[in-house]
């Protein structure tokens, strides 16, 4: 099969597939040499010599060395650095596979190209499962304190809007009331986590929440810090929480493996079911208790 010949279009996707092999064996190398945990580093050298493998397997029909991507090798290492190295992984994983089974014609010329694709895909698996990263390990806690803040405060901040209508008083109250409610979930997940025996720290996963809680309380609230006018700040703050929901659920949904649209619709349906009803509310009570400001 080695001496196969191609027309130059198939040989052109080919010469693709060997550089993003050789690509993703330098990208593994260097995560591998940063890792400070030895089993990460390990499981990473691994991974990178399989990913040589398979460059040598595409060399066979290329009969060409490749050069690396380089600006590739930098955007994942910092996707890694920044977001986890599962998470990235799995999404560079998730654009090569995709970009690789897509081509029938090469499948058609290369008869072994499935059998490759389901090893590399399986073996890939079972080493980035081997992984361990506290970002995975307490991605519980983080969905707890990123969910509730915004949940809660999309809504407070819609109900306050209306009942107070002043920027500022909305941000202080805000500040005020996300700073004891991050301390109050932190607490609270500490508590949860050396009660019920869990296998993550209680301090790291407290830790985890409250810093999800604020993060996310901070990032509602900083339109209502900038902007005069209430309204104004409530649609940028409906729209950072769009953002932010998009955002966290495709991190989710790469690095768990998880459906992305119906996970983010039914978030999304939630924050903003709520944010309506304490908007009405804060309409009736300013009405009710006729509080002017």
């Amino acid at each position: 099969m080695s001496e196969t010949m191609f027309d130059p279009a198939l040989t052109a996707t080919l010469i693709a597939m060997q550089r993003g092999e050789i690509t993703e064996y330098h990208i593994y190398k260097k995560l591998a040499a940063a890792q400070k945990d030895p089993h990460n580093r390990e499981v990473l050298a691994r991974i990178a010599q399989d990913e040589l493998g398979h460059y040598g397997i595409w060399k066979r029909y290329t009969h060409k060395e490749v050069e690396p991507g380089t600006p590739r090798i930098w955007f994942y290492y910092l996707i890694a650095r920044v977001f986890g190295i599962t998470f990235a992984i799995k999404l560079m994983e998730g654009v090569e596979k995709r970009a690789q089974s897509s081509d029938k014609a090469l499948m058609d010329k290369i008869p072994e190209i499935p059998a490759i694709l389901a090893n590399e895909e399986i073996h890939e698996r079972e080493l980035i499962a081997l992984i361990d990263e506290d970002r995975l390990r307490y991605m519980g806690s983080v969905v707890l304190g990123l969910n509730d803040a915004l949940v809660e405060f999309v809504g407070m901040l819609a109900g306050l809007t209306f009942a107070l209508q002043n920027s500022r008083i909305i941000a202080v109250a805000g500040l005020i009331t996300g700073v004891a409610a991050s301390l109050s979930m932190g607490s609270s997940e500490y508590l949860s986590q050396k009660s019920g025996g869990a296998a993550t720290d209680p301090k790291k996963a407290a830790l985890y929440t409250s810093l999800a809680y604020i993060v996310t309380v901070a990032l509602l609230i900083l339109p209502f810090l900038v902007l005069a006018s209430p309204y104004y700040a409530l649609v940028f703050t409906l729209l950072v929480a769009v953002l932010v929901i998009f955002l966290f659920m495709f991190y989710i949904s790469v690095a768990n493996d998880l459906p992305f649209w119906r996970r983010f619709a039914e978030m999304l349906a939630i924050s903003f079911g709520i944010a309506a009803i304490s908007f009405i509310i804060g309409i009736i009570i300013r009405m009710v208790l006729n509080v002017t400001i």
